[in-house]
């Protein structure tokens, strides 16, 4: 066993690991679909902003939908196309709608770009000229929140208005000015209430966590339970296991708690200020190395619980050494499921690869590293509290921008995104898109979870009298409230350890004061590290 602390660099490449992992709490948050402005709020103002879409027919074959925003002003849109008209759209003369139009719109819908005037300004002149809509054209990509002036005290604008982005209103542009004929079609669907995807996504968070903390029983229950059984009688403080000579087990210390999340912080400013699609390009890469050996780990483990006879034979191969055959049959497996998933990463399908690659990814790291104690847990998910929040509410405040939101987006200029989180479509949103949750927000509470379980098994403890059944119902609160939290800020993205670390480690120092463990709990471990100390003293030069 060994301590993870920053001067040892035999576990460079573990730190490493655990750093693509921890950053990417930040793919766990929501991000919003638009930049928000602020805007006043007064007579004929008070409409609440609304994502849009745009069907399209060009020369009467249908394109794929566009999407926009509504103004804080104007008519309302119908939730359904059934209920909506479709119109032919023209741009407008002068193209900035700033000035009274030049020709009538009746039955149209008015094209304009943004220009230099009020939109209240844009929406009455073309409402003036007939127009049955108006949609504004962004000079960029993101959709601004169209309100209203000072002056507009009492504002009556009778028809639709809304903002599309600047390479939709290129679209159009160029259909139109090869002649062709368009017709649009505005409707705004309404998101559901209650995302059912959403709670996909906690099952398998918590699920990940499960599986991880049981992994030894599930596998080889015998030799679980055989070991638990020697250390609870040579080692009754003992928290981690040594049974298995070849496998390496790392207890994190405090100070290499510390180093992780300052590290973290570090790595997390370089992706703000260097993103690009290279530096994209090598954490897909590190994330595809990391998940296939997971996957390795995870299918030999899988199938020598019942064949263990299938891993005698070896073969001795260039480079690599010797390996049994099985071992080398999985690996090129888990290759070919790594390489494949990164060629088609962009595909509507890769969802389902990445969560496979990251989920084994996580069991694996939750096997190597470990919490030796409560002690070292409070140190690391307090850090990582404060971590989360400060990164994604309070770095706006020196950066300008969440740091948290932005490094999740991904390189929006090359369409790469981080890897490192569980993602799940929305399948019953007509907006479509993603729940996410970040690695970080599944290792950290899970780290803590793994302890409890082999806690209570060095304890003997039933189920409903341990810590590991409590902590996980905890975790899976916490995630509740996460999206619940999401739901109510109106998408704004989440902090989600601001949640889960209050009903996970604070449900565990509580149960460990309720019951008087509290100072065992804090202190696991100590007594073996001491007793190994004493044994093999350092030597004196």
């Amino acid at each position: 066993m060994s301590s993870f602390d920053p001067p040892n660099h035999r576990y460079s490449s573990l730190v490493l690991i655990l750093l693509l992992l921890g950053f990417s709490v930040a793919a766990a948050e929501d991000v919003s679909s638009w930049t928000e402005d602020s805007s006043l709020e007064s007579p004929g103002c008070t409409n609440k902003f609304q994502m849009v879409k745009v069907l399209n027919w060009v020369d009467g074959v249908e394109g794929d939908y566009l999407t926009g925003l509504t103004a804080q002003f104007g008519a309302a849109l119908p939730s359904d196309a059934d209920q909506s008209l479709r119109f032919p759209a023209a741009f407008v003369d002068p193209l900035d709608s700033c000035s009274n139009l030049s020709s009538r719109l009746d039955g149209r819908i008015a094209l304009s770009i943004r220009g230099n005037c009020a939109f209240t300004e844009k929406a009455k002149h073309a409402e003036a000229a007939g127009a049955s809509a108006l949609l504004v054209i962004n000079d960029k990509e993101d959709l601004d929140e169209m309100g209203c002036m000072e002056k507009d005290t009492s504002l009556n604008v009778s028809i639709p208005v809304l903002m599309i982005s600047k390479s939709s209103g290129d679209a159009l542009n160029k259909s139109m000015v090869d002649n062709k004929s368009v017709e649009l079609l505005l409707y705004a669907p309404k998101r559901p209430v209650v995302d059912l995807t959403a709670g996909l996504l906690l099952l398998m968070a918590v699920g990940t966590v499960v599986v991880a903390s049981l992994w030894s029983e599930l596998t080889d229950p015998d030799q679980a339970n055989e070991s638990y059984s020697i250390l609870a009688k040579e080692f009754p403080s003992a928290g981690t296991r040594k049974d298995d000579p070849e496998k390496e087990i790392l207890d994190i210390s405090v100070t290499g708690a510390v180093f992780f999340i300052v590290t973290a912080s570090i790595f997390l400013l370089l992706l703000f200020y260097f993103m690009s699609s290279w530096f994209v390009w090598v954490l897909t890469i590190f994330f595809c190395i990391g998940g296939m050996q997971g996957m390795h780990n995870i299918i030999m483990a899988v199938i020598l619980r019942k064949c263990r006879h299938l891993g005698r034979k070896s073969v001795k191969l260039p480079l690599l050494g010797t390996m049994s055959v099985l071992s080398l049959l999985v690996n090129i497996v888990c290759l070919a499921f790594a390489v494949f998933w990164f060629i088609e990463r962009h595909t509507s399908y890769s969802w389902v690869g990445q969560d496979i690659l990251g989920i084994c990814l996580m069991i694996t790291a939750l096997q190597v590293v470990r919490l030796p104690n409560i002690k070292v847990a409070s140190v690391l998910l307090c850090c990582a509290f404060v971590y989360d929040i400060f990164w994604v509410f309070i770095s706006p405040l020196i950066f300008h921008e969440s740091v948290m939101i932005v490094v999740a987006q991904g390189d929006s200029s090359s369409g790469e995104s981080i890897p490192m989180l569980l993602r799940i479509p929305r399948f019953f949103d007509p907006w479509g898109g993603y729940d996410m949750i970040g690695f970080g927000d599944i290792l950290f509470p899970g780290l803590l979870i793994s302890f409890a379980s082999r806690y209570d098994k060095i304890k003997k403890r039933v189920i409903s009298n341990g810590y590991f059944l409590w902590l996980t119902i905890g975790y899976g609160i916490g995630l509740l409230l996460t999206y619940v939290g999401l739901y109510l800020m109106d998408g704004h993205g989440q902090p989600a350890l601001l949640y889960v670390v209050p009903c996970t480690l604070g449900l565990a120092v509580i149960l460990g004061l309720v019951r008087g463990e509290l100072k065992e709990l804090w202190n696991h471990g100590s007594e073996e590290s001491e007793s190994h100390t004493t044994e093999d003293p350092m030597p004196v030069a």
